[in-house]
């Protein structure tokens, strides 16, 4: 069994910055992407930032250069930087891995997801 933790949420005034880690645990075999996304209330859930096993990052161009993902593979941790932080910032955020798990029957890849951390940004 799986399970994606996170940490790191918040209320932080605007301009301000805080950090979100995400952990994997369980029977894990290999993971591959993983990422952050967020929900805002009566809103769609989006992409913020994704990073590769190779640590290739992509960035929504809301977040962009405000933004860092970075993991730690040995770990199976993701994290994300947030700075300068706005009000339209405010959402839940959720961790997702692309995790590659050893059954009896070879290898089962799917996505996990997080139970989501609240990030206010409110003065």
């Amino acid at each position: 069994q799986v399970q994606l933790v996170e940490s790191g949420g918040g209320l932080v005034e605007p301009g301000g910055s805080l950090r979100l880690s995400c952990a994997a645990s369980g029977s894990i075999f290999r993971v591959d992407a993983m990422g952050w996304y967020r929900q805002a209330p009566g809103r769609q859930r989006e992409l913020v930032a994704d990073i590769t096993s190779g640590g290739t990052t992509s960035y929504s161009e809301s977040v962009k250069g405000r933004f860092t993902i970075f993991r730690d593979n040995a770990k199976n941790t993701v994290s994300l930087q947030m700075n300068s932080l706005k009000p339209e910032d405010t959402a839940v955020y959720y961790c997702k891995a692309e995790i590659a798990t050893y059954t009896g029957k070879g290898l089962y890849i799917s996505d996990y997801w997080g139970q989501g951390t609240q990030v206010t940004v409110s003065s």
